[in-house]
């Protein structure tokens, strides 16, 4: 009976257990596939995708889940959370999914290779540099020191830069670390491994999550062992760069002390170097300066693209007009011109101009920079000046360049101390020479500013050669490169403002020629204004290569940085004057450009464009818009506070209102003077009843001065209350008009009205361009009057002009034999 009784209780305790296991297959029968199962259990929220209610499972998920049906179980009905194989399936989507997000992550990564090639070149940079600053037989040149500052400053910023860019993939690297050692800790997961039975369920998932799990491990090795190692690498970089600046700036330093004492042995005791300078040391020099010109022209790439930007827009402004002319068969119109460095495909002035402004768009250019620009500029000028100037001034030119070639050559080879310094005595003394003989033998064809260059450029070659001469090395090097690249820019921009002119002309004629409007006009104003506007681009950029020449420029622009950067309060307002300044700049821009607008679309202020009501009112809103927009600009830019420019009008509103009106309607009054100048000061004017020349212009009053040598007062609320008239506002020319009464001669042809036009048109002060015009009346049966018309250059000379003129028409008038009643 005992027997029976145990073997009852051990078939029911095995029943129970195997109804549990429902995930044990029959062994005679096969699972059944399908594609979806419902089951009693919801389905469980989790984390990802795979556990929204509403979304597909993923795809190989949903085709190759094996699903076995269940028996019914009583635990159902009980409080045990037992997990399913949708369970299962559900969190093996969301590792999977998870180690797809980590491996997108990493793949992210994209700049490591990049920072191991600029880490790696950095390496040949900074041993090149190291070898030059600490070798001892040759002294530091001025130059060289200048562009390993600069270099060092560019791979300072970039390492900087590449050291951030690492420290984010590394803090992203930890924290895909950290989510993988979750996936550890996966209890679901654990349960599946040590299922067997499981495992050959999931076989094909699983298969697929060991290859995104190698892929992933070995994903997280490589980056980090990369990013540690560039670390290291980055690392090690900054302690080199800070060491090589400190030893940088302090023989910048050491220059200011050292310069003015004797550095060197004079130039004719015997050296005492005994380096042999081999063809490989010079060749290992080239390279490197080809190399430390690399990188920075790769790293500071950004800084010339808008230069390139101007650059194109250059050369497309001036081919389309070029393309105008021709497709219009006028290109002759631009013949009074004299347009020589400018033509119908502008490849050579666009590079001029491009190249001029340069410097401009990197103010703080090592030395190997401003060489290239310049060698490229001297090559591009001289196959200009081959076809425009005196051969023998080209053959001085070529001197010139390769004087220039030869003191680059010798700071680029390397060469000892005693041959650089032999090498640069020979440059600047024949630089001199060469200097002395252009000024006595072309000094009186050519202009001033050519003058004054040549005259500079002596002037520091041979403060150079003396210096040299007496050891001073440092002020040798300073004034040797300060001549030769000052008088190489200022020729430069001589050309430059000379295109830009010529550029504005050819856009004036372009837009007359296509709007048929006369092609003469005073063309001699408007080159000296658009000469004007361009020296306020020439004269900053001759500067920037001047300081930069002397080793000036870091200190000044330090120094200009901080004097207007730096915060000024007066009472509660706050202020800065580089603000100011850009206020002021920017209001005078959009003040020159709507002035000057016209220009472009060929009115030049003359009559021409006067029937042209469309091209006047469209000008008139153009020019209403730039005040505007510049005015708002400037605001915007200045950094003003525009609540506190409202309390300002706001007190200045009220102040009005109690009386000021008259105080503050003269000073706008002045203020629209001064900026729309509708008069200038020598200009001749007639306001109100008062004809005279304008000797001031003030804030409250203008004054002029009358031809009785009265000084009349005008408060500048009433100049702009009366009309205006400003007899020489865009040009000095007037018409005058003078006649004569004469007895009726026989026939009108004995007048002689041709040769009365050559009289007027050979006294010096008449216009040529204009041809004089003669009326003939009949007064009565005995009398006529003749009235002669005609343009004179000078208002200033208009009654001399005409008592000269009448006077030599009425000794030919007597000739003839008609008498002047």
């Amino acid at each position: 009976m005992k027997y029976v009784l145990f073997l009852l209780v051990f078939t029911m305790n095995y029943g129970q257990s195997h109804a549990q296991d429902s995930t044990v297959p029959k062994p005679k029968k096969q699972p059944v596939v399908s594609d979806t199962i419902h089951t009693a259990r919801p389905q469980k929220k989790g984390v990802g995708n795979m556990a929204a209610p509403e979304r597909k499972k993923i795809e190989y998920f949903r085709d190759t889940v094996h699903r076995v049906r269940r028996k019914f179980d009583s635990t159902l009905f009980t409080a045990a959370n037992v997990p399913s194989t949708s369970d299962y399936a559900e969190d093996l989507g969301r590792i999977y999914e998870l180690l797809n997000k980590e491996s997108g992550i990493m793949q992210s990564f994209v700049k490591i290779p990049v920072i191991r090639d600029y880490l790696n070149q950095g390496d040949c940079v900074l041993d090149i540099l190291k070898e030059r600053l600490f070798q001892t037989d040759q002294s530091f040149n001025i130059r060289n020191l200048q562009m390993f500052n600069a270099l060092l400053d560019v791979l300072d910023r970039n390492t900087v830069y590449y050291a951030s860019n690492l420290g984010d993939y590394d803090s992203a690297l930890d924290d895909v670390r950290e989510d993988i050692a979750e996936l550890k800790t996966d209890t679901l997961m654990h349960q599946l491994f040590r299922d067997t039975a499981l495992k050959n369920l999931f076989q094909p998932q699983l298969q697929q999550l060991k290859v995104k799990w190698s892929m992933v491990d070995s994903l997280i090795a490589v980056n980090g062992r990369d990013i540690n190692t560039l670390k290291s690498q980055a690392s090690a970089h900054a302690i080199t760069i800070g060491e090589l600046l400190f030893k940088v700036d302090a023989a910048l330093k050491s220059v200011g002390s050292e310069a003015f004492g004797k550095e060197r042995r004079y130039l004719w005791e015997p050296g005492t170097s005994t380096v042999d300078y081999s063809e490989d040391s010079y060749s290992g020099s080239i390279n490197g300066e080809l190399q430390m010109a690399g990188i920075y022209f790769a790293d500071t790439s950004n800084k010339r693209l808008w230069l390139l930007v101007i650059g194109l827009l250059f050369f497309f402004w001036v081919w389309s007009n070029y393309r105008t002319l021709r497709r219009l068969d006028q290109l002759q119109v631009i013949e009074p011109f004299h347009i020589n460095f400018i033509n119908q495909f502008p490849l050579t002035g666009t590079l001029i101009f491009t190249l001029c402004l340069a410097p401009l768009f990197d103010l703080q250019a090592p030395s190997i920079y401003l060489e290239s620009v310049q060698l490229l500029l001297m090559v591009l000028l001289t196959s200009l000046f081959r076809k425009h100037i005196e051969r023998r001034l080209f053959y001085g030119w070529c001197i010139f360049m390769f004087l220039f070639l030869l003191l680059l050559f010798s700071r680029i080879v390397g060469m000892s101390l005693n041959f650089q310094r032999w090498a640069n005595f020979i440059v600047d003394f024949a630089s001199a020479f060469l200097g002395v003989y252009f000024l006595l033998r072309y000094a009186k064809n050519t202009t001033r500013w050519i003058r004054f260059a040549v005259g500079f450029y002596i002037l520091f070659n041979t403060l150079a050669f003396l210096s040299n001469l007496f050891g001073r090395v440092t002020f040798s090097q300073i004034f040797g490169y300060t001549a030769v690249y000052s008088f190489a820019q200022t020729i430069s921009l001589g050309v430059f403002v000379q295109i830009l002119t010529e550029a504005f002309l050819l856009q004036i004629q372009t837009s007359r020629t296509r709007k048929k409007y006369p092609r003469e006009f005073n063309y001699a104003t408007i080159s000296k204004s658009i000469r004007r506007f361009s020296m306020f681009l020439a004269v900053p950029l001759w500067l920037i290569v001047f300081a930069t020449n002397l080793n000036l420029f870091d200190v000044l622009h330090d120094w200009l940085i901080d004097f207007f950067t730096s915060s000024r309060q007066v009472g509660n307002f706050s202020f800065t004057l580089g603000g100011i300044l850009l206020f002021l700049g920017i209001i005078w821009l959009s003040n020159f450009l709507q002035k000057y607008i016209a220009y472009f679309f060929g009115d030049t202020g003359d009559d021409a464009a006067f029937d042209d009501k469309g091209q006047r009112s469209r000008l008139m809103v153009t020019r209403l818009i730039l005040l505007t927009a510049g005015f708002l600009l400037a605001v915007a830019a200045s950094g003003l506070a525009v609540d506190r420019i409202t309390v300002i009008l706001g007190a200045l509103g009220v102040g009005i209102g109690l009386g000021l009106q008259s105080i503050v309607n003269n000073f706008v009054s002045g203020v629209i003077l001064i900026f729309d100048r509708p008069l200038r000061i020598g200009d001749t004017v007639d306001i109100g009843d008062k004809r005279g020349r304008v000797k001031e212009i003030g804030i409250r009053s203008s004054t002029l001065l009358t031809e009785e040598g009265a000084e009349v007062i005008i408060p500048n609320g009433d100049v702009l209350s009366h009309n205006i008239i400003n007899w020489t506002l865009s040009n000095n020319h007037v018409r005058q008009m003078i006649s004569f009464t004469l007895d009726k001669p026989g026939s009108k042809d004995m007048i002689g009205e041709d040769s009365i036009k050559e009289i007027v048109l050979k006294n010096p002060n008449v216009m040529e361009q204009r041809e004089p015009e003669i009326m003939v009346e009949t007064l009565s049966s005995k009398n006529m009057e003749l009235k002669i018309f005609f343009w004179i250059k000078d208002f200033n000379k208009a009654i001399i002009t005409s008592a000269e003129v009448k006077a030599e028409i009425f000794q030919f008038l007597e000739k003839k034999g008609l008498t002047v009643v």
